[in-house]
């Protein structure tokens, strides 16, 4: 029966010694490790990619805590589901004192109503709730559940630790493929890894298919090639090894910054050719649009999220047409990097500047004729705009975004500071 379970489910870790990756969350001075270590963890939310470890995590928070762990999945299980876990966490915490972690793995395909059924149970601590997702919390789940979660985003494993783990398996007799006359070429090794797209689920499942479906040699050992490897994943041969790839990535956004459209076309078919997916440069376009372009023309930044969901919706062949529209558009577009100074010079103040009061005026329930402050003025009263102050007393004369003079941007008066 053990031949017959995946190998990322056979490796799956037990212990945080095991678990690789997600240093910002699980870190030793992280607040996930504290509340663990000191059994104050409260409900909470993983989201994240496929195969970071949201789920493994919870199983190891449960093991630590010697807890009562219980997975349901939201597509597969309702309120009737849900009722019946909460009824005997409350019979094992009065009759035991145990406490009953629920995992809820996509949970944010849970309705308002199927969601409300767990509420009071995780007010009263009768369940400590973890929901697992691919989906953004914030934006996907009732805005009640989340309230009362604490949220914890995982980021995709890096090549270095999806690395470690597939050692690991290699190297495991019980659970992992020690036990095999495997030979792997650390090509094809660092392959898998960065063909994964820090998923460790599918690069331990190509591994394993890599491993299964090659014959053994004349020497009776199993050769894995890096052509083999390729063959065992669900994209095509990466004609480029890792630091190819960042190369002209780099050439690719540094094109497009550039304005040449003719280098911006050629590197990011150059990466598509060699089997990245368009998504990766769709994405970067984005960026670039508000980075590089901004209010020079912010036509820019709808026509990259047009490539974007183009790569989503349609795929190859035909998202490349729509990827193609957009780089030329971005190159071309007249360039300002306001919006990026802005953003940093906000940032740098938030961080170093302690004296942030909200003026009296600008409250929810605003303090009339106080500490020199007055009633707030109402902008469509005066015609649309009014000056007032809205910066803390000690950033009132500050201005950190200041128009170009490149594109739309160069006729843009600021209203900030005109009588």
């Amino acid at each position: 029966m053990n031949s017959r379970i995946p190998l990322a489910e056979r490796m799956r870790p037990t212990s945080f010694e095991e678990f690789v990756g997600q240093e910002h969350v699980v870190g030793k001075n992280c607040l996930l490790y504290r509340a663990i270590k000191y059994g104050t963890l409260g409900s909470c939310i993983f989201f994240g990619p496929p195969g970071t470890g949201k789920t493994t995590l919870a199983n190891i928070i449960a093991s630590n805590l010697k807890a009562n762990f219980i997975r349901l999945n939201a597509v597969t299980s309702g309120v009737a589901d849900a009722k019946v876990v909460i009824e005997q966490a409350k019979r094992e915490k009065q009759m035991f004192g145990t406490t009953t972690f629920l995992l809820l793995d996509e949970c944010h395909r849970w309705s308002k109503a199927q969601s409300d059924c767990v509420l009071q149970a995780i007010e009263e601590g009768s369940i400590i709730f973890i929901g697992s997702t691919t989906e953004n919390p914030y934006t996907s789940m009732t805005r009640a559940i989340v309230s009362r979660c604490r949220v914890f985003e995982f980021k995709p494993l890096t090549t270095k630790d999806i690395l470690k783990a597939m050692r690991r398996a290699l190297d495991d007799k019980d659970k992992g493929l020690a036990g095999m006359p495997v030979d792997i070429d650390d090509e094809a090794l660092n392959y898998l890894a960065f063909a994964s797209g820090g998923d460790l689920r599918n690069a331990l499942n190509s591994l394993e298919l890599a491993v299964m479906t090659t014959p053994i040699s004349k020497d009776k050992r199993i050769h894995i090639t890096k052509e083999i490897a390729a063959q065992s994943t669900d994209r095509k041969a990466l004609s480029m090894d890792e630091g190819m790839y960042y190369d002209n990535l780099s050439a690719f956004c540094k094109s497009l910054r550039g304005s040449d459209a003719d280098a911006a076309l050629y590197y990011a078919m150059r990466l598509i050719k060699a089997g990245i997916d368009p998504l990766i440069i769709a994405r970067r376009m984005v960026a670039h649009a508000s980075e590089d372009i901004g209010m020079a023309d912010s036509n820019a930044l709808l026509i990259a999220i047009c490539a974007l969901q183009s790569c989503e919706r349609l795929g190859q062949p035909e998202c490349l047409l729509t990827i193609s529209h957009a780089i030329i558009y971005l190159c071309e577009a007249e360039k300002s990097n306001s919006v990026y100074k802005a953003m940093h010079a906000a940032m740098d103040d938030v961080d170093n500047n302690i004296d942030n009061h909200v003026p009296n005026h600008l409250k929810n329930h605003p303090s009339t004729n106080r500490d020199g402050h007055g009633k707030y003025l109402y902008p469509h009263d005066y015609g649309g705009y009014v000056k007032q102050q809205y910066l803390p007393d000690s950033l009132k004369d500050r201005i950190y975004y200041t128009p170009s003079g490149n594109g739309r941007e160069k006729n843009l008066v600021r209203k900030k500071g005109k009588n």
